[in-house]
């Protein structure tokens, strides 16, 4: 199986979420998530590429090219009012909505995050434009204080857990 990941946004040009009172960055975070979910999955046996840069038609191609089974994009939330908390999964096509069941089942089970589900969207870039079977997991909410703090120490917790979830979707492929 070979699993695609694409930590979101890229330091120094594209910051992504940034919490208002410690200044931690979606793109440090997630590049931080990415490469552990790298490290989970070559250990699980998959083939891994990872790929955090803010040219998303680099990334699908590059995705697309490399010939992906699957395709996992990493991300932080951000609510205007800072108070929303849980970790969701969005997904495009139904073989990625069973990804995203599996992954958001892993996570919520293997946490006590609030669970906002599993979510539709045809809009999502990465998730349009790239061949491979895509699911986009937005961790935390990473501009409320108590869901930073909850993501940062529970980080390698939820990336095993998306591991899981991609193991387990790839046992029912």
């Amino acid at each position: 199986m070979k699993v695609f990941i694409n930590p979101g946004h890229h330091p120094g040009i594209d910051s992504g979420a940034v919490n208002p009172n410690t200044g931690t960055r979606e793109c440090d975070v997630v590049r931080k998530a990415g490469e552990m979910l790298a490290d989970y999955l070559t250990n699980a046996g998959c083939i891994v590429k990872i790929m955090q840069d803010d040219d998303l038609d680099m990334v699908c191609a590059t995705s697309n090219e490399w010939g992906a089974d699957l395709f996992v994009s990493l991300h932080c939330n951000a609510s205007n009012a800072h108070n929303a908390r849980g970790t969701e999964t969005w997904y495009k096509s139904f073989n990625g909505q069973r990804l995203a069941n599996y992954i958001q089942s892993q996570i919520i089970r293997s946490t006590n995050t609030i669970d906002r589900g599993v979510k539709q969207s045809d809009g999502l870039w990465v998730l349009k434009h790239t061949d491979a079977v895509a699911a986009l997991v937005e961790i935390a909410f990473i501009d409320n204080d108590d869901d930073l703090e909850f993501m940062n120490e529970n980080l390698d917790k939820i990336v095993r857990a998306i591991a899981r979830g991609v193991t387990d979707y790839e046992g029912g492929y």
